[in-house]
């Protein structure tokens, strides 16, 4: 257990450090509070598009992230042969490819949680046609991202620490500083009467969202075992797609006892059980429960998807 938690810490620090990680990061957060200053003229449901969208660039550059930490912890790896001399101590294949898989998820969850606080800014900051973009809570989340790359290259000047790990980890901490300065500190008036909230509803919503990229991360991961990054990023793709549409495809012959469509139905992961935006209309909410839930159906697929990538890996060739 203790070689789980010491590759896993590892992997995590490794895949901090990467460049594409923290632009990744900074561009999807960017990108997300951008999408909230710009008039959409929806007939009053400007706000609800901004909360899909935002939660759909969350989705979206989560799975292209997945892709690149799972093909940077493992086919790189194994072509450069450092999973070859983690092995060669007394390192089971299952403890090695375990260990990856939970540094893969705390990267890609510290990603969701970065974007998640802007997907939360952008929810307060959105507007419908008798209103106007909110500017001054752009630019303080503009100016934390600067101040933590700021205080990034005064730890890698002055006190030779590694600027990329840092700016990631104090972008999470700056932003978050940036949503409660401006949901406690600032007024955003609605046009029509009231002052602007953060729709904390969100958060449920969000966290099914990062459970969909567990899953992606998954496939990616195993897919690594033998793949490199452009394949891998097809292979997800594909998966990724045809989970979209198998409630429509599949879901009909299986209930008609079709064998081939009950065993597409159950193999191919229902993206639509990580979707909430689409029930989020007017006052409801996601309940707990069915978060809970969809935590199970989580852990079912990952446990069968992890056990894929252990048989592709067990007789990988590593030399």
């Amino acid at each position: 257990m203790r070689q789980v938690v010491y590759i896993a810490a590892n992997t995590f620090r490794e895949l901090l450090r990467q460049p594409f990680f923290l632009l990744l990061t900074t561009v999807s957060a960017l990108f997300t509070v951008f999408l909230a200053c710009v008039p959409y003229f929806g007939f009053g449901d400007d706000p609800k598009m901004v909360k899909d969208m935002t939660l759909a660039v969350l989705l979206l550059s989560g799975l292209l992230l997945s892709v690149l930490c799972a093909s940077s912890t493992v086919a790189q790896e194994i072509r450069h042969g450092t999973a070859l001399t983690v092995l060669s101590k007394p390192v089971g294949r299952l403890t090695f490819l375990l260990g990856k898989y939970l540094g893969l998820a705390l990267a890609v969850m510290l990603f969701g949680y970065t974007v998640m606080v802007a997907v939360l800014l952008a929810s307060r900051m959105a507007f419908d046609a008798y209103g106007s973009a909110d500017l001054q809570s752009f630019g303080i989340y503009w100016g934390s991202i600067a101040v933590a790359y700021l205080l990034g290259g005064f730890g890698n000047f002055f006190l030779r620490r590694q600027f990329v790990a840092d700016a990631v980890v104090l972008t999470a901490i700056t932003t978050t500083l940036a949503l409660g300065f401006v949901e406690k500190f600032t007024i955003l008036e609605r046009a029509f009467g009231g002052n602007a909230q953060v729709d904390w509803r969100l958060v449920p919503a969000g966290i099914l969202v990062v459970f969909a990229l567990w899953l992606i991360a998954s496939v990616a991961l195993a897919s690594s075992t033998r793949l490199d990054t452009i394949p891998t990023l097809a292979v997800c793709t594909a998966f990724f797609l045809v989970g979209l549409v198998s409630d429509y495809f599949f879901s009909g012959p299986a209930s008609q006892g079709v064998l081939w469509a009950k065993a597409a139905y159950a193999i191919v992961p229902n993206w639509q059980q990580f979707w909430a935006a689409d029930a989020m209309g007017g006052d409801k909410v996601v309940p707990w429960a069915y978060v809970l839930q969809a935590a199970g159906y989580l852990l079912t697929y990952l446990m069968a998807t992890l056990s894929v990538a252990f048989l592709l890996f067990e007789d990988r060739e590593l030399g």
